[in-house]
């Protein structure tokens, strides 16, 4: 059996599974320069690592969506009713509290990243037997390797990062309760080796892009969480391994492995212009609603007195539609690719 690559060996590893291993030998190699940049440098992380990869991930699903004529068409109600329900339930949670707005909405991008993760692994298991033990078997591995971090999150000491605010996640301290999952969890990582050893020497077939998913995932959760207790880290391999390879995603299979007849207009992006292109595009995009972020709320890299804070309750879920939307989203459009 040949290795179920997306595009090409090549650009599958340098473009959706290289990014996750590449920041982590930057962390683990160079933890204490790190520590430095945070601290000198936040404008930089923050435009980089925020800006360029994870709202441009969040545009980048333009090009699969809104973009694509024939695409929005045939779902008019989804793509033009989903944004308007996203920015009602924000009304109603930022109406409750911006406490209760920010969990609610860390929770789903929690299960986002999550379910990105079992999505990419079941691309590249798509060509494997599809019997009930390896469904559960990957399944069992890949939310493993995200779920027992968070709950290491929930159950700990306060750490030194938040995936949005403080005091977003429900916390219950508990070490015998770690100790319990710590367990299970390395439990679930043997019998992953032992399986996977086994159906090498069976079969004398190893499925390597399965597999990278599965470890650089298991490792950036586990270092980015666990282990490491640093604001910077957390987001480096968060975003990086979240957001990286899901624009190299939209960009292989939505425009790059299309027709021109498919791709329409978007023709004009199939090539190494386009790719630049592409990439300006979604980058842009992400600054402004960044930009705004700023000026108008958050006030850290930029500041304005443009808006008073009685407005927030309109601005914040306003802002937030985009990303709640993909969050939502990304649950339709990727459903038929496994």
């Amino acid at each position: 059996m040949r290795q179920p690559w997306i595009h090409k060996g090549k650009t599958d590893f340098w473009f959706i599974l290289f990014p996750t291993f590449f920041v982590l030998g930057i962390v683990i190699f160079f933890h204490e320069w790190l520590l430095q940049i945070q601290d000198k440098y936040s404008f930089y992380t923050w435009l980089f690592l925020i800006v360029f990869i994870d709202v441009a991930h969040v545009y980048s699903t333009l090009f699969k969506t809104y973009f694509v004529k024939s695409e929005f068409l045939n779902n008019k109600k989804l793509y033009v009713g989903l944004p308007v329900f996203c920015f009602l339930v924000g009304l109603i949670l930022y109406g409750l509290g911006s406490n209760v707005f920010w969990s609610v909405l860390a929770y789903i991008a929690v299960f986002h990243f999550i379910r990105q993760q079992y999505g990419f692994l079941r691309l590249y298991a798509r060509r494997e037997d599809k019997t009930k033990i390896n469904r559960y078997s990957d399944a069992l591995i890949i939310y493993a390797a995200t779920i027992y971090p968070m709950l290491y999150w929930f159950f700990s000491s306060p750490r030194e990062y938040n995936w949005f605010v403080e005091n977003e996640f429900y916390r219950y301290e508990s070490g015998f309760l770690i100790q319990i999952i710590t367990l299970v969890y390395v439990l679930i990582v043997l019998y992953y080796v032992f399986r996977t050893l086994y159906c090498y020497f069976k079969t004398d077939y190893f499925n390597i892009p399965k597999n990278l998913i599965i470890i650089g995932t298991l490792l950036s959760w586990f270092l980015g969480i666990v282990y490491y207790n640093n604001d910077l880290v957390f987001t480096l391999l968060n975003v990086v391994s979240h957001g990286i390879p899901y624009i190299a995603l939209i960009y292989l299979k939505e425009i790059n492995m299309k027709s021109n007849q498919e791709l329409g207009i978007l023709f004009h992006f199939k090539n190494l212009k386009g790719i630049f292109f592409f990439l300006f595009i979604v980058t842009v995009i992400a600054f402004f609603e960044e930009f705004l972020w700023e000026i108008l709320i958050w006030k850290e890299n930029f500041n304005s007195k443009l808006i008073t804070i009685e407005w927030q309750f309109l601005v914040v879920p306003l802002l937030t539609v985009p990303q709640f939307t993909h969050y939502l989203l990304d649950g339709f459009i990727w459903k038929n690719n496994h």
